[in-house]
C-alpha cells in the first residue's frame, strides 16, 4: 500500500485505541461529507492530505505525509463547543511527539489546528467542525 495510506491507517488505529471517553470511532475517508442528521453523533474522519518528497541521499528521500483529522458534530447549545475544542486538543496531545504503534517508521514532524472551528458551519448549520493536520516523515 502507499506510504500515506499506511500512515492514515496508523493514525486511525492510534485514535481508536487512545484514552478517549467515549471511544472516537475514527474512520479513514477520502471525502468526509455527511448529511446533517448523521452529525448528531460525533464524527472523526482521517483523510490523507498531501505528500512532499525531498532528497535525503542519492538513493533515498524524505516523504512528509500530511494527514487531516476532522472532528464534526451538530451542537444543541454553546456549552458543547467548549467540550469539542477540548477534545480536539486531547487528540493533538495524543499524537504530538509520538510514533505510531502500527507504523513506527513514521516520525512525528508537526501538528496544526486550522480551523480551530469553522464559524460558517456554526452559523449556517449549527455544526462544530475542526481540522487537525498532522505531518509524519518517512525515509525511503
Amino acid at each position: 500500500m502507499s506510504t500515506i495510506l499506511d500512515i492514515a491507517d496508523a493514525v486511525t488505529a492510534s485514535l481508536n485505541g487512545g484514552p478517549f471517553d467515549p471511544i472516537l470511532g475514527a474512520e479513514r475517508r477520502y471525502q468526509p461529507t455527511f448529511e446533517l442528521p448523521d452529525l448528531a453523533d460525533l464524527k472523526v474522519s482521517v483523510v490523507p492530505k498531501s505528500v512532499e518528497v525531498t532528497n535525503a541521499t542519492r538513493e533515498s528521500g524524505y516523504f512528509d505525509c500530511a494527514i487531516d483529522i476532522g472532528v464534526q458534530k451538530k451542537i444543541a447549545d454553546e456549552a458543547e463547543i467548549d467540550a469539542l475544542v477540548n477534545l480536539v486538543e486531547q487528540i493533538a496531545d495524543h499524537l504530538r511527539q509520538k510514533r505510531l504503534d502500527s507504523f513506527p517508521d513514521a516520525a512525528f514532524v508537526s501538528i496544526a489546528n486550522e480551523p480551530v472551528f469553522a464559524p460558517e458551519h456554526l452559523d449556517q448549520q449549527r455544526v462544530f467542525t475542526s481540522v487537525l493536520t498532522v505531518t509524519y516523515r518517512v525515509r525511503r
